[in-house]
């Protein structure tokens, strides 16, 4: 292993000493989650119906900017129900970048809809404007529905899009919205992984008709699970609020459901460690970019490619990212940094490697590709 992967991981320990091994991304509980989760069970109220849900979505919408919030179990059921309230219907297809995480398709499959991969610009590594636009002009007729383009291909409307603000990095949001609103196509944001971020000075997760959020115990905060929809539409809310608690019609005791919804809402338990984790969501974002600049000073004085946020945006830093030269040395550093008690991990497979996926149409993907041979993400906890 050469000296500055050696230098790199001795770096890393003294960021976070004591630690051992290093990992990726650590929860941190430092605030009120253990007075708040008793409060909570004390009440008697743990499951969905609490009033720790309504603050936290209260604390959400209000960071964020957006004027509703819905709190669920998970990022892909938020994002699988987004997609449902926003009029994706079995059998559309759905634009999306091949450079994501997995929930990202799945959650396209499940609302029934079929993905298509376009490629991510390399600075972002979010969808690519030029390419959304390209794939669209190449192969729909936009002419030939009033609602949404089709696929000359398939037979198949094309009507969402959804770009991912990869590791908290946001992509040109803005870009990619007036060419959805062009071809009549919905914008759905996965905004998974970037809390805290912003594009142009605006929260990611609320350009479009909505954005979700993910708190999977390694995200930026916490609920151990959890996920939460985001938009400006009140009708909206007021479905996806509906169908993902369970489609029940308001009753003091009666049982009455005018659909088959869905059992999603985050219970009051995650809610409670939720509230207590945003709380001190502003400490541990100015943690994180404090740790990222650490990160970028070593690089740049050790001659390290260092994943830094993009012109006009403010990166929750969520993942701290370094490029390696190709794949073989890649695969050299994951290798010798785990062997040696730091957790580091590649980029995601791109998703039209993955078999479920292969079927799916896609452009050349040659950023997408580029970055999965080279990209390393490196421990971006909040330190202690």
């Amino acid at each position: 292993m050469d000296q500055k992967s050696q230098k790199l991981v001795e770096f890393i320990k003294s960021l976070y000493p004591g630690a051992s091994p290093v990992q990726l991304h650590a929860p941190v509980f430092s605030g009120n989650e253990k007075k708040y989760l008793l409060d909570c069970i004390d009440s008697t109220f743990v499951s969905y119906v609490g009033p720790y849900v309504t603050q936290f979505e209260k604390m959400t919408a209000r960071f964020t900017g957006a004027r509703y919030a819905i709190a669920v179990v998970n990022g892909t059921a938020a994002l699988q129900v987004a997609l449902q309230v926003a009029g994706v219907k079995p059998g559309d297809e759905v634009i999306t970048q091949a450079l994501t995480f997995a929930a990202t398709a799945s959650a396209i499959i499940h609302a029934g809809a079929e993905p298509v991969f376009v490629d991510v610009d390399q600075n972002t590594m979010g969808m690519s404007p030029e390419r959304l636009e390209d794939w669209l002009v190449q192969n729909t007729d936009s002419a030939a529905s009033a609602e949404h383009p089709i696929d000359e291909m398939t037979g198949k409307p094309v009507s969402a899009v959804v770009p991912m603000h990869t590791f908290g990095h946001p992509c040109r949001i803005d870009e990619i919205k007036m060419i959805a609103d062009k071809y009549h196509i919905i914008l759905v944001e996965d905004s998974a992984e970037s809390l805290g971020s912003y594009y142009k000075g605006k929260h990611t997760g609320t350009f479009g008709l909505a954005g979700i959020l993910s708190y999977n115990g390694n995200k930026t905060i916490t609920t151990g699970g959890g996920g939460m929809i985001i938009t400006n539409d009140e009708e909206f809310a007021r479905r996806a609020r509906h169908i993902t608690t369970t489609a029940k019609l308001p009753h003091r005791w009666e049982y009455a459901h005018d659909e088959a919804g869905y059992n999603y809402r985050l219970t009051n338990v995650g809610a409670a460690i939720g509230v207590a984790q945003m709380e001190k969501l502003a400490e541990y974002l100015k943690n994180k970019r404090e740790t990222a600049e650490k990160y970028e000073q070593f690089c740049r004085e050790h001659g390290l490619a260092f994943v830094h946020e993009p012109e006009g945006a403010v990166s929750n830093y969520w993942l701290n990212a370094i490029v390696m030269n190709d794949r073989k040395e890649r695969d050299a550093f994951l290798e010798f940094s785990n062997n040696n008690g730091v957790a580091t991990r590649p980029i995601w497979r791109l998703m039209n490697k993955l078999d479920v996926y292969r079927h799916c149409q896609r452009d050349d993907l040659i950023n997408s590709q580029w970055r999965e041979d080279r990209i390393v993400n490196i421990p971006s906890g909040v330190r202690i």
